[in-house]
């Protein structure tokens, strides 16, 4: 019993090693820069997250199909580094010798990127499936609603164009009134009169004028 029993277990771990293997079908490679992204606070990696990773990926999977029975234990690494890289694939819970199609754990990562990313405290540059390519960041719904942003542009034209148009009005009244203060002045300059239907120039009631034929009568006489 126990010969079968380990007879069973090296043909599933053989059968395994065929299925995840650099560049094998439907195998997927990651490479993951912990201590790039986190610095002084990089965690080690160890059984505990290759654990975790094995979930994730099969909670992808099986977010992605909501009739898949993946468990953690259809989920294969192989080529594990150091430098913190390695294969995975995915097989199939009903069968188990054979792989899920790549084009489905492609599907189901893309699809759950951020909830992998978050787990590991990564981004999709720390955290690269080198096959499968980055998927966009949800675009950040601003705090104020566009339209009230809207609004409130609308809102101060409209009041820039009431503030200048006032403004303007304003300006123009004061040239107005100077040019008509400025006219008035050089009329009074130039104004004349009419005297007996002969234009005379008006005259100075403070200090008079003296009427030049008296004046040449005046001088005719010699003071005594």
């Amino acid at each position: 019993m126990l010969r079968t029993l380990l007879l069973t277990l090296s043909v599933v771990a053989i059968a395994h090693s065929e299925l995840c293997k650099p560049d094998a079908q439907n195998a997927f490679k990651v490479r993951i820069s912990i201590k790039t992204a986190l610095g002084d606070n990089a965690y080690a990696w160890d059984a505990n997250e290759e654990y975790l990773f094995k979930a994730m990926v099969a909670f992808a999977m099986r977010r992605y199909s909501s009739k898949s029975t993946t468990q953690i234990s259809n989920v294969l690494l192989c080529n594990v580094t150091d430098r913190v890289s390695f294969w995975f694939v995915v097989t199939d819970s009903s069968k188990n010798v054979t792989t899920v199609p790549g084009s489905e754990v492609e599907a189901a990562i893309r699809m759950n990127r951020n909830r992998i990313n978050n787990a590991f405290l990564l981004s999709d540059k720390t955290l690269q499936f080198l096959k499968i390519t980055s998927t966009l960041s949800p675009p950040v719904e601003p705090s104020t609603p566009v339209w009230l942003i809207v609004f409130g542009v609308v809102l101060c034209l409209i009041v820039a164009g009431i503030v200048f148009l006032v403004v303007s009005g304003i300006q123009k009244h004061k040239k107005k009134n100077k040019e008509s203060t400025e006219r008035e002045n050089l009329e009074e300059k130039v104004e004349v009169t009419l005297e007996n239907g002969i234009p005379c120039e008006a005259l100075d009631l403070k200090a008079g004028r003296i009427n030049g034929v008296f004046a040449a009568d005046d001088e005719r006489f010699t003071s005594l």
